[in-house]
């Protein structure tokens, strides 16, 4: 099951207490204070895992916590420290504090690398024992401190995938056929809309050297930035590409309305996403007959902007027509520098 958000809570370990005790050993009647100090609360941290793909742990269980110190002993032995608990996330994955309200307070950090680490909570500091409170005019203290309680936090846990292109369109637009048949990936594929319910991450091989890796979210909708259909459940998931792919069925009326839609949701969700990179991808074309192929896709592209036309590619994601000729643009776009 894919789940790309959860809420936590997380708290360190408490320190130990510190020890109260005096060397007794024969014929030493007076030897002074030998209590050790307790032992520091274990953190808790999260640690990036390139092989998790979903936050699915998270969805079950919600609390964390650090393992909690020992308390100091005599002989000036410092009590063992709390183990550490390290929770492993997938790649991509924001974490933000949260206010009582259950309201982000700011961003902690952005796991990007495997086994990037990052502590979220520290665990308590142990107590001092009566050895550290020996003064010259004190040399038999009976004080000692208690361990601290470690730290505690509410977070929010957001995975957001990382792929070099995304994939857009409405739904029944191919989606799922075209990240099947250029990539390793199988998601469900079915002739009604919304057959694409999760995310899906496909490795494209170009040429013996080169690789990139494809996301295909579901569909969108107009209206999807306020949350119809799918919503911005998935949209979020195609902000770190370098490129986006807008899939189109090339038999659709008015195309070029149907790209200003999609456009304009993921404009309204996130401006940021204005600035990537783009082709318009023209699905389907095995529909048409080669006495209107051509001729059709010329009308398309006269209906766009001279500097759009330049970014529509026609295929077919059954017969694989063009696929080759699209991965190959892909690859130059992802080699051009910014």
């Amino acid at each position: 099951m894919f789940i790309d958000y959860a809420r936590i809570r997380v708290k360190g370990g408490r320190g130990g207490n510190g020890c109260l005790s005096f060397r007794r050993e024969k014929y030493v009647p007076f030897g002074g204070p030998n209590g050790g100090d307790g032992g520091k609360g274990g953190n808790v941290i999260a640690i990036g895992d390139k092989n998790l793909n979903t936050l699915l742990y998270y969805k079950y269980k919600k609390h964390f916590s650090g393992g909690k110190a020992h308390h100091g002993q005599g002989s000036n032995k410092t009590g063992q420290s709390g183990k550490d608990t390290k929770l492993r996330v997938p790649l991509g994955t924001e974490i933000f504090e949260l206010n009582q309200d259950g309201k982000r307070i700011v961003k902690l950090t952005d796991i990007s690398n495997h086994n990037e680490e990052m502590i979220l909570v520290k665990g308590g500091n142990g107590g001092r024992g009566n050895a550290a409170f020996a003064t010259p005019t004190n040399q038999a203290p009976r004080k000692v401190e208690e361990g601290l309680p470690g730290e505690e936090r509410y977070l929010e846990l957001v995975l957001k995938l990382i792929a070099d292109v995304g994939l857009v369109g409405f739904p029944n637009a191919g989606k799922s056929t075209l990240i099947s048949h250029i990539s390793s990936a199988h998601p469900k594929i079915a002739d009604y809309e919304f057959t694409t319910l999760e995310p899906c991450l496909g490795v494209v091989k170009v040429d013996i050297k080169n690789t990139f890796i494809i996301a295909d979210i579901p569909g969108i909708i107009e209206g999807a930035h306020l949350g119809k259909g799918l919503g911005i459940q998935f949209i979020k998931h195609i902000e770190r590409t370098k490129i986006l792919l807008f899939l189109i069925d090339v038999n659709s009326k008015d195309i070029l309305k149907k790209y200003e839609i999609l456009k304009n949701e993921l404009h309204l969700y996130s401006q940021e996403l204005d600035r990537r990179k783009f082709l318009i991808v023209l699905n389907k074309i095995d529909i048409l007959s080669n006495d209107v192929k051509q001729k059709k896709i010329e009308e398309i592209k006269m209906n766009f902007p001279k500097e759009i036309k330049k970014n529509i590619i026609s295929i077919s994601a059954v017969t694989g027509e063009n696929i080759s000729k699209l991965k190959n643009r892909v690859q130059q776009i992802l080699q051009e520098k910014d």
